[in-house]
Parts: structure tokens; C-alpha cells; sequence
């Protein structure tokens, strides 16, 4: 059974920084693409970042450029999001995703093949 498992939520400030990390297991992950997204109350769940099956090529959605960086540790089958700068906007439910596909740059929810249950991160002001 394929799982992914998010760590690394919780509550900061305003400006402060967090590490998530995504466990994945049941198979292994080191030659698919990989994603975060998140989901606020209330709104669609949204594309934050994507990175290829090498870790060569990310991608991130303009709102967070800057701030999040995405990174991957193939032999432990984990994927990262590091988010600094951190701002109230960003609370939201955070997930990791994962493809069948070893290429493109997925930033859509329907690109995705598996997901995981998410954490929570809460930022105040």
C-alpha cells in the first residue's frame, strides 16, 4: 500500500520559518515527480511547488518564489518543502502529491497520482 506521510506543521509567526517533510512509502518515489500543494478554509487546494525525479528542476507557484524551497532525498524516499518568511496568507492544510510520470512539471491536482493526508500549518500575525 502506497503511503505518503507529511511532518513538520504546526504554529509560528509571522516571518518565521517551518520544514516539512514527506515520507513516502509502499514503492519507491526516486524517479517521479513529486509536489506540494495546499488548501485554506474555504478555497480550492492550490500548487505550491514541483520537483523533478533528479531534484535537477523545480518549479513554484509566484507566490511563494523566494520564500519555499522544495527538495527531495531519493534514498530516503522524502521529499521536502522548506518555507521561510513565513505569512499569515500561508495558513492553510499542506500536502505532499505524487505522479506515476518521470518527467514534466505538474501543477495541477489532477496531475497527481497519491497524496498525502496533509498537516497543518498555522502562521499569526
Amino acid at each position: 500500500q502506497v503511503q505518503l506521510v507529511e511532518s513538520g506543521g504546526g504554529e509560528v509567526q509571522a516571518g518565521g520559518s517551518l520544514r516539512l517533510s514527506c515520507a513516502a512509502s509502499g514503492r519507491t518515489f526516486s524517479k517521479n515527480v513529486m509536489g506540494w500543494f495546499r488548501q485554506a478554509p474555504g478555497k480550492e487546494r492550490e500548487f505550491i511547488a514541483t520537483i523533478t525525479w533528479s531534484g535537477s528542476t523545480t518549479y513554484y507557484a509566484d507566490f511563494v518564489k523566494g520564500r519555499f524551497t522544495i527538495s527531495r532525498d531519493n534514498a530516503k524516499n522524502t521529499v521536502y518543502l522548506q518555507m521561510n518568511s513565513l505569512k499569515p496568507d500561508d495558513t492553510a492544510v499542506y500536502y505532499c502529491a505524487a505522479t506515476d510520470l518521470d518527467y514534466g512539471l505538474g501543477q495541477e491536482v489532477g496531475e497527481y497520482d497519491y497524496w498525502g493526508q496533509g498537516t497543518q500549518v498555522t502562521v499569526s500575525s
